[in-house]
C-alpha cells in the first residue's frame, strides 16, 4: 500500500513570497529550494518532486522540515558551512608587516607569518589573502 504524500498548507502571502523569492532571487539554490515547497504546497510527493528539480526524497523532505519550522528564512543556507579560513582578518597587521619587511620575497614573509602565527599554509593561501586585503583597502 503505498503511502499518501504529505500536503504542507500555506497562506497566500506566504505563496507569493515563495514564488518572487523563486524569481528573483540570484542563486539557483534558493530558487530550487522555493520551487520544492511550492511543489509540495500542490501535493506532488517528495519523490516527484526529487525527480523535477534534480534532488533526493530525503533532502526535498529535508528542506520541507525547515520552511515548517522556520518559514522561508529556513531555505537559506545558514553561515559556519565550509571550511574555516586559515587566514583571518585578525591577521591583517601581522602579515602586513612580514610583506613590507620582505617586499621582494613573498616565501620569506611567509616563513615570518608561519612563525608568528604557528600555523601553516601554502604560498597561495597567502596570495589569495593578499589580494581580499588589497581589495578591501582599494573599496
Amino acid at each position: 500500500m503505498a503511502r499518501l504524500s504529505k500536503r504542507i498548507e500555506i497562506n497566500e502571502s506566504s505563496k507569493t513570497s515563495l514564488q518572487n523569492t523563486q524569481r528573483t532571487d540570484k542563486r539557483h539554490c534558493i530558487r530550487q529550494r522555493c520551487q520544492m515547497i511550492l511543489l509540495k504546497t500542490e501535493g506532488y510527493s517528495s519523490y516527484e518532486i526529487g525527480k523535477i528539480v534534480g534532488s533526493c526524497e530525503a533532502s526535498v523532505n529535508s528542506w520541507v522540515r525547515r520552511y515548517e519550522k522556520s518559514g522561508i528564512e529556513g531555505l537559506y543556507t545558514k553561515s559556519g558551512r565550509g571550511r574555516k579560513a586559515i587566514l583571518q582578518q585578525g591577521h591583517t597587521a601581522i602579515i602586513r608587516s612580514a610583506v613590507t619587511q620582505e617586499r621582494q620575497r613573498l616565501s620569506q614573509a611567509k616563513a615570518i607569518i608561519e612563525k608568528e602565527l604557528n600555523k601553516e599554509f601554502s604560498q597561495k593561501t597567502l596570495t589569495r589573502f593578499l589580494k581580499v586585503i588589497t581589495a578591501v583597502t582599494s573599496e
